[in-house]
């Protein structure tokens, strides 16, 4: 679960969110949405400790993994195929651990645990993730300096993908995407096994990933059940009944 509690942040004297509450489900994968600069990429960056808070705090399960996709391109002479891997820090540690222990008691544990988080399966699985958003095996193995940016960027989502954190913060995840790439990004998310916290004007997306969406509006967050199609007809509903509210306190205002 992730938790904020009663949290204020002020960027240049403006305030974005103002003494907001929401718990969000630990394994719910939840749409960010709100009107352009009203905060939802502050807040992600709030949420992974970039920004402080002006008040309040952020809240989750003890030793959950908070994960997003590095804002710079990778570059260099390593491959997609490399740098994706690498994104898996506690499989490349006990790789290079294995290679300099000569502890035997050590070396079995080592390979029990990497037996525990797949790790003889991760390069299969990096191989299908770096294909679903459009390289294929060539591509894999070329140098990150040999791609373009946006290129690069796919790696980089790739990497953010494969590192499966407990909690995914993906700010518009399609940006650098063609039309067959952001199709099977929608179905990697739509079963993403953690939670996931999506920021994205693609409602397309929203709809078929989300089973909740928070909506970011006038300083407030307010959680919404269900996918972007639900909460807009719900708004709608509570907009016009907020309306009709109003119009029967004017006219009884009125006729007193």
């Amino acid at each position: 679960m992730l938790g904020l509690n009663e949290i204020s942040i002020r960027i240049g004297g403006r305030l974005l969110i103002d003494n907001a509450s929401v718990q969000l489900p630990e394994r719910g994968r939840v749409g960010l949405v709100g009107r352009n600069g009203t905060g939802k990429s502050t807040l992600l960056k709030a949420i992974l400790g970039e920004i402080p808070l002006e008040m309040g705090a952020i809240r989750q399960r003890t030793a959950a993994r908070i994960g997003t996709v590095a804002q710079e391109a990778p570059s260099g002479k390593t491959t997609p195929l490399e740098h994706v891997l690498s994104a898996n820090r506690e499989r490349t540690s006990l790789l290079a651990e294995l290679e300099e222990t000569e502890d035997g008691l050590r070396v079995a544990a080592i390979h029990e645990r990497l037996n525990d988080i797949g790790a003889h399966a991760a390069p299969a699985r990096v191989a299908r993730i770096l294909a679903g958003l459009g390289f294929d095996e060539d591509a894999q193995n070329q140098p990150l300096d040999s791609f373009s940016g946006g290129w690069r960027m796919r790696v980089a989502l790739a990497a953010g993908l494969f590192s499966e954190p407990d909690f995914l913060l993906l700010d518009e995840p399609t940006n650098h995407l063609d039309l067959e790439a952001a199709l099977w990004l929608e179905g990697f998310l739509a079963r993403y096994p953690n939670g996931l916290l999506l920021v994205s004007h693609d409602r397309d997306l929203l709809d078929k990933v989300c089973d909740g969406i928070l909506h970011l509006d006038a300083a407030r967050l307010t959680y919404y059940a269900g996918n972007f199609e639900r909460f807009e007809r719900t708004r709608r509903e509570k907009l016009a009944q907020q309306q009709a509210a109003h119009e029967r306190q004017q006219a009884e205002r009125k006729h007193i």
